[in-house]
């Protein structure tokens, strides 16, 4: 058993690991963030449905579960436009420091999701929070695009990972997993045909440099369909707070990994490293205390 949770904690740090590296790919993808969303997702949804064939997963659902999970597919797929939209209009260090508030978000809307009071630090953290994130838009003011729609992103997110939570416990996530992606790819197909009727699905939309496709095909297959399935898999096996801590290390891989293949374009003044320091903390803080109080209240 003990050698299981090793296993599972090394496994699930290569997936946040893995999950870092999807904003580099998102960087170095040339296309735009709409074009991107449509491939990932789709993609994504034709490697998942080739594992559910092979683990004969049944998909069947009711038209009530159906509606739910097209919602979410939505959700989700506006959370990957606003996320990629961020990378193309800043960069990834802005975007992942800007994401690692999606723990935040999700603090604050669980009383709303699950009618709960809020916590007394809950609002001192927020108050911190804010406050880094006006220092952040300051010191990097060329930035403020990529800043509104990376915390849009991270707010989208906190939405999704609540929704989710609930479904969870009466659906097969990888189920859950298939519909949203199917939908939030008609979704985007929708747009796409609505808003550039002209090219949509025309030769030139699908005629992609090499290295595209090639970074596609990973962002696909290994950073979504791999990640989810293996991440659902690995967290059986781990407490709530060694996932939320692990988690937070995502936008720290990030950020290493796209100031070492990225270069100068990720360089960021001293100023905005204090900021997304504060804000990371604070997050930690946040799990570290709820932890404690979860531990508290089952001893009692």
């Amino acid at each position: 058993m003990q050698n299981a949770k090793l296993r599972s904690y090394l496994h699930f740090h290569l997936i946040v690991f893995i999950w870092g590296f999807t904003a580099v790919l998102g960087s170095l993808i040339s296309i735009d963030s709409v074009p991107l969303v449509w491939f990932r997702m789709g993609m994504a949804s034709i490697f998942i449905f080739i594992y559910i064939k092979w683990k004969k997963i049944d998909i069947t659902l009711s038209r009530k579960a159906f509606l739910s999970f097209a919602i979410a597919g939505v959700i989700i797929a506006v959370h990957w436009l606003t996320f990629f939209g961020a990378i193309k209009v800043s960069n990834v260090s802005i975007t992942l420091a800007m994401m690692s508030t999606g723990a935040f978000f999700t603090a604050l809307l669980e009383p709303i999701f699950y009618k709960r009071k809020l916590i007394w630090y809950e609002l001192l953290f927020g108050a911190i929070v804010i406050g880094a994130l006006y220092f952040i838009f300051e010191v990097q003011p060329e930035y403020r695009l990529g800043i509104g729609l990376a915390l849009l992103s991270a707010l989208l997110s906190a939405i999704f990972t609540l929704v989710n939570g609930k479904f969870v416990h009466d659906h097969n996530p990888t189920k859950i997993s298939f519909y949203e992606l199917v939908v939030g790819t008609l979704f985007i197909t929708a747009y796409l045909a609505f808003a550039k009727a002209d090219s949509f699905f025309s030769i030139d939309f699908f005629t992609l440099p090499y290295t595209d496709w090639i970074y596609l095909l990973i962002l696909a297959s290994i950073c979504t369909a791999y990640a989810f399935i293996a991440s659902v898999k690995v967290m059986k096996h781990l407490s709530p707070y060694t996932i939320m801590l692990t988690i937070n290390l995502e936008p720290v891989y990030g950020i290493l990994l796209a100031f070492m293949l990225l270069g100068d374009k990720e360089q960021m003044s001293t100023e905005f490293y204090y900021g997304a320091i504060v804000i990371l903390s604070v997050v930690i803080a946040n799990g570290i205390l709820k932890n404690r109080k979860l531990l508290r209240s089952k001893k009692e």
